[in-house]
């Protein structure tokens, strides 16, 4: 007997990777009896993927959110340094926004073959550079996502925390035609050092010469002002090397206190049609951590504004 085409349906769901929504279709077909009790809450699907190119191979994790459709935006995070894509995601709690929004998340993990603390290589030429190294890789596994799954190419945005907010300032600039927007968290600007030893003094004081980008990303930063381990100077350099590349923007700095009770400044500038085109968060009394983060997770900051949620809405204004 042949199988049933629902049953070849549920198949191919399963063997894409698309459990929730094969379970669905069993449930429809052999269905009847007393129903199975609704689960307290429903999440989507974190799914563990590789992306092998060119410039070599990169494990990822990818939430596809219970309600993602054709046309939905993505977001890329990237870690910091010993995090890993589990880690990252609780401390950002950005799936359950994903679930909120519709929004597909992919988390890129570095290896601890490419970097024995699983840190991004931000200050290495190799890794600064389009079509090269980890920038290609992400990319890569980035425009694999957007085929995949249908996402709309004009709402690709990358984010990043300390190594992370590096890299992700690195991704903007070399390949701008790619993501909509950034959000540098506790990073530092694309082309600050390039080595190990800039890099450090880089990180306690800033480069003193952020430059000017080839052409303006949208560009959102967080950055605690009692941050020991990235100099807060240097979210200052992201925002200039961001603005530098733009003209005629007005800005306007507010202040703020948390839920938590993290006092803040705010600087959104603007163009002339109004759309904020860069904001600068600064969290008085933070350190080196997410703010707004999960405690559950590394390098968290609960006190601080919810960083995920005000990039989410900065990116999604694009």
């Amino acid at each position: 007997m042949k199988p049933l085409p629902s049953m070849l349906a549920a198949t191919r769901l399963t063997q894409a990777g698309k459990l929730l929504e094969a379970g669905e279709m069993l449930r429809e077909m052999f269905g009847g009896g007393a129903a199975a009790p609704e689960p307290v809450a429903r999440t989507g699907q974190f799914l563990e993927r590789s992306y092998t190119g060119p410039a070599g191979r990169i494990d990822y994790k990818l939430y596809v959110p219970l309600n993602a459709t054709a046309g939905a935006p993505l977001v890329v995070m990237l870690h910091g340094c010993t995090q890993s894509p589990d880690d990252f995601a609780t401390g950002t709690r950005m799936n359950a926004l994903a679930d909120a929004h519709g929004v597909l998340v992919a988390y890129p993990a570095q290896a601890r073959t490419a970097n024995a603390q699983k840190c991004w290589n931000w200050f290495v030429p190799a890794h600064q550079t389009r079509d090269r190294g980890e920038p290609a890789l992400i990319a890569g596994l980035t425009r694999e996502i957007i085929a995949g799954y249908a996402v709309d190419r004009t709402r690709v945005f990358v984010a990043g925390l300390s190594a992370g907010g590096a890299a992700a300032a690195v991704m903007a600039e070399t390949y701008p035609e790619l993501f909509a927007a950034v959000g540098v968290h506790s990073g530092i600007a694309c082309g600050a050092a390039r080595d190990l030893s800039s890099a450090m003094q880089t990180m306690q004081r800033g480069s003193g010469k952020p430059g000017v980008a080839a052409r303006l990303v949208p560009t959102i930063t967080f950055h605690g002002d009692r941050d020991s381990t990235v100099n807060e100077a240097n979210a200052g350099e992201v925002v200039a090397r961001a603005g530098g590349a733009a003209r005629g923007l007005t800005t306007l700095v507010t202040s703020g206190v948390s839920t938590g009770g993290r006092h803040y400044t705010q600087a959104v500038s603007r163009d002339s049609s109004g759309r904020a085109m860069i904001e600068q968060w600064t969290i008085h009394g933070a350190g080196h951590a997410w703010s707004g983060g999960d405690a559950a997770g590394s390098y968290t900051d609960p006190l601080g504004p919810d960083a995920s949620s005000e990039m989410l809405r900065f990116f999604l204004q694009r």
